[in-house]
């Protein structure tokens, strides 16, 4: 199969993260932090040399303010629940995930105050966020990267923006992480949400929120963390406030790996993307029965909609006649599709990784070319 999904879950992983996993599974089966026996003891050194590495990925230096949740779904929800409450007012834009917007709506539906911003173009401003902002704002959530689009929002302006007030500013970083750089206290993010299974190259069932001292997270999940056992609450440090449970050490461990391949592969992997989405998108134009979304990026992300077939009929039959897989429909940003007006159809979304050739992009153009001479 040629495989053009990476945007929701990496295809390709590096052997370093088979094997940790692999190595977890078989040799490494126990609970970190919860016994003092030599494996539950080496589990616990693995996380916190998990947690070390992504802190110094993401500018990060609170290492007790990194915290691992099932994927970056959960590691929003919890960041969401963990600031805001129903007396909450909150900033956050139209090109969200729903991984954002329906926490909101279920804070809304409490009584919490939301605003939906449009941007004035492809992406959000940071003159976007200030019109929307008052005193009373307690949190501004923007994507770094549009899942549908791969267009980048203004991170860096909307963190100046707010660096000296009360506001906190989160970014979901399910698009960004791994394919660009991301430093938190220079660029002024108080929380960051991260995917592990697409631009950093674990597997799945691994996400994690990074947050700093602005930002103030209560627990939202309670249970066991192998400290403070008689305590009714949960115990007042961090990460083990937030980490109830039993942690997923080979996805952990896959983790770890899958930053280093990431850091050591920045380069490459950002010219390759570029390059990929750049031949993608120069073909597309060519060909008049195609609308462009997206412009060249470095996420490899490329979307577009047939003048004639629906998105998620042209997608199965990619991979029913071609055995190509693509994302068609509506990537879960209801928003987004509205603002695009693509809310009837939905649109095509190609999303590479590094791994992907120029021959693949060929043999797809090709395909295209034939469903369309049939449509």
């Amino acid at each position: 199969m040629i495989y053009f999904d990476n945007a929701a879950t990496g295809g390709f992983k590096p052997n370093q993260v088979i094997d940790s996993t692999l190595y977890a599974i078989k040799y490494l089966s126990a609970n970190a932090g919860r016994s003092g026996h030599k494996l539950s003891v080496l589990a616990s050194k693995e996380v916190y040399e998990t947690r070390k590495r992504l802190g110094e990925f993401v500018g990060n230096r609170s290492l007790e303010r990194i915290v691992f949740t099932h994927n970056c779904t959960d590691a929003l929800n919890k960041a969401i629940f963990g600031i805001c409450d129903e007396n909450s007012h909150i900033v956050t834009t139209v090109t969200e995930h729903n991984s954002v917007l329906r926490p909101l709506y279920e804070l809304q539906k409490r009584g919490a105050k939301v605003t939906f911003v449009k941007p004035k173009t492809s992406f959000v401003t940071a003159d976007d966020i200030a019109a929307a902002i008052d005193d009373d704002t307690d949190l501004v959530i923007v994507n770094g990267v549009s899942n549908v689009t791969g267009a980048e929002n203004d991170i860096d302006g909307i963190g100046t923006l707010l660096k000296n007030t009360d506001t906190v500013f989160m970014v979901d970083g399910a698009q960004m992480a791994g394919h660009k750089k991301i430093n938190m206290s220079k660029q002024n993010i108080d929380v960051l949400c991260l995917a592990g299974h697409k631009g950093l190259y674990a597997i799945q069932g691994i996400g994690a929120i990074a947050f700093g001292e602005k930002a103030k997270l209560k627990p939202t999940v309670f249970g066991g963390t192998g400290t403070d056992t008689f305590n009714e609450s949960m115990p007042d440090n961090y990460p083990e406030r937030l980490e109830a449970g039993t942690l997923a050490l080979p996805a952990i461990l896959s983790l770890k790996e899958g930053i280093g391949y990431a850091k050591n592969n920045a380069a490459y992997i950002q010219n390759q993307l570029s390059a990929l989405t750049e031949f993608m998108i120069s073909n597309l134009t060519l060909r008049p029965y195609i609308k462009l979304y997206s412009i060249p990026n470095q996420y490899g992300i490329v979307a577009f909609s047939h003048t004639e077939i629906p998105s998620q009929e042209l997608a199965q039959i990619l991979s029913d006649k071609y055995d190509i897989a693509v994302r068609g429909g509506f990537h879960c940003a209801p928003l987004m599709h509205k603002f695009l007006n693509t809310e009837k159809f939905g649109l095509v979304r190609v999303s590479f990784s590094a791994q992907n050739t120029r021959r693949e992009i060929s043999a797809f153009l090709a395909a295209i070319d034939e469903i369309s001479m049939s449509a």
